[in-house]
C-alpha cells in the first residue's frame, strides 16, 4: 500500500499529473453537460457522471489511463430508453447506472473480454457511424431553437428542416461559431483545451445577444437549476430493474466494447497487455460510483483517455486531481456554468459526432464483401430508426449470422494422394469418383451444421459408372461434428453403396467416433472402415489406403 502511495506522490510525477489532471477536468466540465443534453436528461447528470465515474473507476481498471466518462452511444441509448415513462426519471436514471455497472462487474468476473473478438468490425462499423450520425441529427433542435417532433431522429430531421423559418438564427450563429471555433483551436497549441475556449466564447456570445433577440437564446440555467454545491448519495428504484434490463445490458455491451478498444490503444504501468476483464470490472466500479452519486451511465472514453495521455500524465493521480478541479468548479462557479449556451454545447456534440464518422473504416468493411457491407449496412439503418437499447442487441445476433455464415464459407475439400514412397500430396479433388479407384480426401475448416451444406456441394459426385470405387475421407483435426454432417455421410455413403462403392472414415477425436457410433454411422459404414488415427501423423490414413487398394483389388469394395 505504501509503495503505491509513493509511486502515485512520487516528485518526479506529480507535477506532470497535476497539469494533466487540470486539464482533463476544466475539459470534462462542458464535456460532461454535453453528455447529458445528448442523453436527453438533466445535463448535470453527465457533468457528475464525468466526475464520480472517473474517480470511482480509477483504481479498479487494468488500463492506467482508462477514463471512465458518459459516452456518445451510452448517451444515445439512455436517450432511447424511455425513462420519462416511469414514476420518478431521475431515479430511473440512477438505477440505470447502477444496474449497468452490476452488468459490468458480472462480465468482467466471469472473464467476458474473451467474447470480445466475436464482435465482427462490420457490426461495430455501422454502429459507431450511426452513433455519430445521431448524434449530429439529435442536437439540431438545440442548434436551430426549433423542438423539432417525430418517432424516431430520421422523422424529427424532415420535421426541423421543414420548419425552417421558425428557426432562431441567433443559436445557429452560436452553434456554428463553437463548431468553427473547435476547428480551429484543434490546429493550435490550445489543443483539447479548445473545446471549453469555445463553448466559454460562445456562451458569452449568447449572453450578449439575448439582450436584442427574440426568443432569447436557451441557457444551461433555463434549463434546470444549477446547483453550488455535490450531490447527495442516492438509492436505486428497485421497481424499475425488470423495465432497466434490457437498456442495462446494451449499455454495458457498448461500453465494454468501447473500453476494449481504448485498453488496446493505451500503456498500463507493467508495459503488458491490457486485462479486458479487469476493465469491465473497473467500467463497473464506476457506474456504481455515477449512479450513487445522481449520475448517468459511464464507459470506457476513447477521447477522456487520449486527452489526459497527450497530456503527459505518468500515474492515476492525474484522474483524482481531474475530479478534484471539477468539484472545485461545481462548488465555486456554478453561477457561470449556469450560462452555458445549449446551441454552444450542441455545437460540441456535432463535432463530436462527425468524428465518429470514419469513411476509411466504412471503406475497409465494404472491400471485404458483399456480407460484411450488407450487415454493416442493416447495423446501420437499424441504428438510426429503432431505439439503440435494441439495435445493439440486432448488431449482436448479426454479428452471430456472420461468423457462422464465414466459418461455414471457409470448408473446402481437397484430395490426398499417397506416393508409392510414402508421401503425401494434395489436389482438388475430381469432379465425380471414377470406377475402380481409391479417392482420399480431407475437409478443412469447421464442420458445424451450417457448413455441412457447402462441404456435401463440394463432395464429388457419385454415378453409375462410380462402381468399384472406395472413398476415404480422413477427418483430421475434427473435434466435434453435428447431425447435420452425420446425415450429409450417412447419405454420401449410401450414394457410394448404391453404385456398388463403399465409404471409409479416418477420425482423428475420440469424440468424433464417439458420435459416429451413436448415431448409427458406423453399423452403416459396416464393420472395418472406420479408423481411429494413432499418434503417428498419416499412419492411420495409410493402412485404410492399403486396405482400400486391396478392397478395390478383390472385387469387395461394393
Amino acid at each position: 500500500m505504501r509503495a503505491a502511495l509513493r509511486r502515485l506522490f512520487s516528485r518526479k510525477t506529480i507535477g506532470k499529473d497535476a497539469v494533466a489532471g487540470l486539464v482533463l477536468g476544466v475539459e470534462a466540465v462542458p464535456d460532461g453537460l454535453a453528455a447529458g443534453l445528448l442523453a436527453g436528461i438533466n445535463p448535470l447528470a453527465g457533468l457528475y457522471a464525468y466526475l464520480f465515474g472517473m474517480v470511482g473507476a480509477t483504481f479498479f481498471t487494468s488500463s492506467t489511463f482508462m477514463a471512465v466518462q458518459a459516452t456518445g452511444a451510452m448517451a444515445l441509448i439512455v436517450s432511447d430508453s424511455d425513462l420519462h415513462t416511469r414514476a420518478d426519471p431521475d431515479r430511473a436514471l440512477y438505477t440505470l447506472a447502477l444496474l449497468t455497472g452490476i452488468v459490468m462487474i458480472v462480465a468482467g468476473l466471469l472473464h467476458g473480454g474473451r467474447l470480445i473478438r466475436f464482435v465482427p468490425t462490420a457490426v461495430m462499423t455501422g454502429f459507431v457511424t450511426a452513433v455519430g450520425v445521431n448524434i449530429i441529427l439529435g442536437q439540431l433542435s438545440n442548434l436551430t431553437g426549433y423542438a423539432s417532433h417525430g418517432p424516431n431522429r430520421l422523422v424529427k430531421t424532415f420535421d426541423q428542416f421543414a420548419h425552417m423559418p421558425r428557426w432562431s438564427w441567433a443559436s445557429v450563429a452560436v452553434g456554428l461559431l463553437v463548431i468553427a471555433l473547435i476547428l480551429l483551436f484543434r490546429r493550435t497549441p490550445v489543443g483539447s483545451l479548445g473545446l471549453v475556449v469555445a463553448v466559454v466564447l460562445g456562451s458569452g456570445l449568447a449572453v450578449l445577444l439575448n439582450q436584442w433577440v427574440e426568443p432569447p437564446i436557451v441557457l444551461l440555467r433555463d434549463v434546470v437549476d444549477v446547483p453550488r454545491g455535490l450531490p447527495a448519495p442516492v438509492l436505486p428504484n428497485i421497481e424499475d430493474v425488470a423495465f432497466l434490463l434490457i437498456p442495462a445490458i446494451s449499455l454495458a455491451f457498448v461500453g465494454v466494447i468501447q473500453g476494449s478498444a481504448v485498453s488496446a490503444g493505451l500503456p498500463t504501468a507493467d508495459g503488458k497487455p491490457a486485462d479486458t476483464s479487469r476493465d469491465f470490472i473497473g467500467q463497473g466500479a464506476g457506474n456504481l460510483a455515477a449512479g450513487l452519486f445522481q449520475g448517468m451511465p459511464v464507459g470506457g472514453s476513447m477521447s477522456g483517455s487520449s486527452l489526459i495521455v497527450a497530456a503527459g500524465a505518468k500515474t492515476r493521480l492525474s484522474f483524482i486531481i481531474a475530479g478534484a478541479v471539477m468539484a472545485l468548479v461545481i462548488l465555486l462557479a456554478s453561477d457561470l456554468v449556469s450560462f452555458v449556451a445549449m446551441p454552444a454545447l450542441a455545437g460540441l456534440l456535432i463535432v463530436v459526432g462527425a468524428g465518429a464518422i470514419k469513411p476509411s473504416r466504412i471503406y475497409s468493411v465494404v472491400k471485404t464483401g458483399p456480407l460484411p457491407t450488407a450487415i454493416m449496412s442493416v447495423t446501420f439503418g437499424l441504428t438510426l430508426v429503432i431505439p439503440l437499447q435494441f439495435a445493439v442487441l440486432v448488431g449482436v445476433g448479426l454479428g452471430i449470422i456472420l461468423f457462422v455464415a464465414q466459418q461455414s464459407n471457409h470448408v473446402r475439400v481437397r484430395q490426398v494422394h499417397i506416393a508409392d514412397d510414402g508421401r503425401m500430396r494434395e489436389s482438388d479433388p475430381p469432379a465425380k469418383i471414377p470406377a475402380e479407384s481409391v479417392v482420399i480426401l480431407q475437409p478443412y475448416g469447421s464442420l458445424f451444421f451450417a457448413s455441412a451444406p457447402i462441404f456435401e456441394k463440394q463432395l464429388p459426385a457419385v454415378g453409375r459408372d462410380s462402381s468399384g470405387s472406395v472413398v476415404i475421407i480422413r477427418l483430421r483435426g475434427t473435434d466435434q461434428i453435428g447431425l447435420s454432417l452425420l446425415d450429409v455421410l450417412r447419405r454420401y455413403a449410401h450414394e457410394l453403396r448404391a453404385a456398388g462403392s463403399s465409404l471409409k472414415l479416418v477420425i482423428s477425436e475420440q469424440r468424433v467416433l464417439d458420435q459416429v457410433e451413436a448415431d448409427g454411422l458406423a453399423d452403416v459404414l459396416r464393420e472395418g472402415n472406420v479408423y481411429r488415427s494413432t499418434e503417428w501423423v498419416g499412419e492411420s490414413v495409410r493402412r485404410a489406403y492399403t486396405d482400400a487398394r486391396a478392397d478395390v483389388r478383390d472385387g469387395r469394395s461394393g
